[in-house]
């Protein structure tokens, strides 16, 4: 996400390294090359145009303060501006009223259905009591797969394939949802491949009948400029309360991000990171603009940590640190908590640092699987005693997992170089009891 956009304003920051005074020279030199890279991922040009003169309009002549650097007094300028330019602050859902109707738009392929189910997922995890409502009578998938989404995460799911009018539909939903006592309602509605009339009369009757406490347009954030224009499309029709981003893990430059709350003053409150349920985070200007500059996000890093691990098992496994006794188990236990994170090659880009320190290197939940293959294939007293692992046990397990006998060996030797590690800094801290890492409340 953005990896090039953050390589080329990185490599913009460089013209001013070792100046002592920003001039208005090495200003106008390095933003043409930022309003370069933004445009080239995508960002409307009169947007990039006013955002670099923004920047120059706060950085000319500036001096520099004590040991800060030309580079570093314009990075926290031009981090400021896109925190503004995205939209600021992280900005909640409604969910108000009895129940609170929340209405999902887009065109077909923006992943409406799957947000959807993710926005379930979300609300459910809060206490809600949630519903889906399937109101795309269009694609023949549409609703099976929205009852399949919904089987998954334990939510129920209100349709009728008989009945082909989505205004019908969303009604008779509200009235179910009354009854059965449900305190949000999620309607997914139909797309269409391009914006049109039919298509825009559709929603705006489906909007016109429930009367929704908020409306959510969800687009597909690889669409790059054709998401902005789109979006506004859309919000001249319905006046729509957010914008949701999906495929933000994808291959894309970054630019709806980027332009899309300038076009249409509204909020983007969710970005989609994946397709697993929980893969779904809500924007964070900050954040957001700290990884576009090469920052990292720590902060959203920690809070995944802090939802995934469990506490009695972080506990477990400290002391088993403590004493150099981690197993294969352990292992194990610790790889399925890094996986319940989420993406691997995005929780990567959230280090600061990290992004460019890996660059070319793939990273996905398959980089883990020959090491759970290996330790799965091991019988129980293996892996909670690996000393007596032999040459013939070793070649038993290689030959049960599919690997060879040289990546076991190197998963041994790993755990016997954790231990070890772990043993010089217990003797380093001199036995006493490692510092417990602050889990947080959940």
């Amino acid at each position: 996400m953005f990896e090039n956009l953050s390589e080329r304003i990185e490599g913009a920051f460089k013209l001013l390294k070792g100046q002592g005074k920003i001039s208005e020279i090495n200003v106008a030199e390095t933003l043409k090359e930022i309003r370069r890279a933004l445009v080239e991922a995508d960002v409307n040009y009169k947007i990039a145009k006013e955002f670099t003169d923004t920047v120059k309009e706060k950085a000319f002549g500036a001096n520099v303060i004590n040991s800060i650097s030309p580079g570093q007094l314009l990075i926290k300028i031009v981090n400021d501006e896109l925190i503004t330019l995205m939209g600021s602050e992280k900005s909640e859902i409604n969910t108000s009223g009895q129940p609170a109707i929340i209405l999902m738009a887009g065109l077909q392929g923006s992943g409406k259905t799957t947000f959807t189910a993710k926005l379930a997922n979300l609300l459910k995890s809060k206490g809600k009591k949630v519903m889906m409502v399937a109101a795309d009578v269009y694609r023949p998938a549409a609703i099976d797969q929205l009852h399949v989404l919904g089987t998954q995460i334990g939510v129920h799911v209100f349709s009728n394939k008989e009945d082909k009018s989505p205004v019908s539909i969303a009604k008779n939903a509200l009235h179910f949802a009354k009854t059965n006592g449900y305190s949000i309602v999620l309607i997914d509605t139909a797309g269409r491949l391009a914006v049109d009339e039919q298509m825009m009369n559709e929603i705006a009757e489906v909007k016109a009948a429930v009367n929704p406490g908020e409306i959510l347009f969800v687009v597909d954030s690889m669409t790059g400029q054709d998401a902005v224009n789109t979006a506004k499309a859309f919000n001249d029709r319905l006046n729509f309360d957010g914008v949701v981003l999906t495929k933000l893990d994808g291959d894309t430059r970054g630019g709806a991000a980027l332009s899309i709350r300038t076009v249409v003053n509204k909020p983007i409150k969710f970005v989609g990171l994946g397709e697993k349920m929980d893969a779904l985070d809500y924007f964070y200007p900050d954040r957001m603009a700290q990884r576009i500059l090469g920052m990292g996000d720590i902060v959203s890093f920690v809070e995944k940590a802090q939802a995934a691990v469990d506490d009695k098992e972080a506990e477990r496994l400290q002391k088993k640190l403590r004493k150099a006794e981690f197993d294969f188990e352990d292992f194990l236990s610790q790889i399925n908590q890094i996986k319940r994170m989420g993406n691997i090659k995005d929780l990567i880009g959230m280090i600061p640092g990290m992004n460019k320190a890996v660059k070319g290197m793939d990273f996905d939940d398959a980089s883990f699987k020959y090491i759970e293959a290996i330790i799965q294939s091991m019988k129980p007293v293996e892996r909670k005693n690996p000393s007596i692992l032999d040459q013939k046990s070793k070649q038993r397990i290689a030959d049960g997992s599919g690997t060879d006998l040289k990546q076991v060996n190197q998963l041994v030797t790993q755990l016997y170089e954790m231990r070890k590690m772990m043993k010089m800094m217990n003797k380093f801290q001199g036995g006493k009891k490692m510092p417990k890492m602050p889990m947080g409340k959940r």
